[in-house]
């Protein structure tokens, strides 16, 4: 058997790519060969994606929609043609940003409604909207980008934990439905990333507060939009043919799996 990453000939819809670990996750596939749509809700972050994929010598377009919104989902996907792999990486850790958080016993039910629209309805739109395409060609892949928060639970983020565990039960119930078609469906579980929602934790490298947050992992940096990439890339790739309903942690050994 040869062992290769090529995805030429592949369409790839990656939502939430205008920055952090969505657009890193396009350029590698772009890099891979496949032709990438790159969603965004800003369309200038879509845009700047798109103009250095096509820089590089890749194939892409932009695509702004609100993953959050099943019409404006699905009218998206029937403008673009085929997908043949969606990666679900639109989501938000915290309303206002990083760093929001706060015991659930004393948490606003109205404050979980916006962790559950993006990051567990948003990801069943998109894979709603695309799965009847992949059934009809015999051929797909869904990747969705959870958290071990959702694996392992989070303090203070009791929503998000929520949530991204939800998302990862679908992937887990697609996998089931849709393996006879040859579709494929898995999560990349992530710790703590560098993105610029982030950024200002590591501009200091003797800020105590990243101090203690990379005490937790074993290999102590935060991860980079590449370690999530790499991973996409072969999850997508006809080598993982075999592989679903799986979740994979990339996380620094932040937590472990069997």
């Amino acid at each position: 058997m040869a062992y290769e990453l090529d995805l030429s000939g592949r369409r790839a819809l990656v939502t939430g790519a205008g920055q952090g670990v969505g657009r890193g996750i396009a350029l590698g596939l772009a890099a891979a060969g496949a032709e990438v749509v790159v969603n965004d809700l800003v369309p200038e972050r879509a845009t700047d994606v798109v103009d250095e994929i096509v820089a590089s010598g890749g194939s892409a377009e932009g695509a702004a929609f609100d993953v959050t919104g099943y019409a404006a989902v699905a009218g998206a996907v029937d403008r673009l043609r085929r997908i043949d792999v969606l990666v679900n990486n639109a989501g938000n850790a915290g309303i206002e940003g990083w760093g929001s958080r706060g015991p659930f016993a004393e948490s606003d039910p109205a404050s979980w409604e916006p962790f559950l629209r993006m990051n567990l309805y948003g990801v069943m739109h998109c894979s709603r909207a695309v799965l009847p395409g992949m059934i009809d060609a015999g051929w797909g892949r869904i990747i969705t980008i959870v958290s071990d928060a959702g694996r392992t639970g989070d303090a203070d983020m009791a929503a998000y934990s929520a949530a991204k565990a939800g998302a990862a039960g679908l992937t887990r119930a697609l996998a089931i439905e849709t393996g006879r078609h040859g579709i494929t469906v898995n999560n990349i579980a992530l710790g703590t990333m560098r993105t610029p929602a982030t950024e200002p934790l590591w501009a200091d490298p003797d800020d105590q507060r990243a101090k203690a947050i990379l005490q937790r992992y074993v290999v102590r940096r935060p991860g980079a939009p590449d370690d999530a990439a790499a991973l996409a890339i072969f999850l997508a790739s006809a080598n993982a043919e075999w592989i679903t309903g799986q979740t994979y942690p990339v996380n620094g050994g932040y937590s472990f799996a069997l």
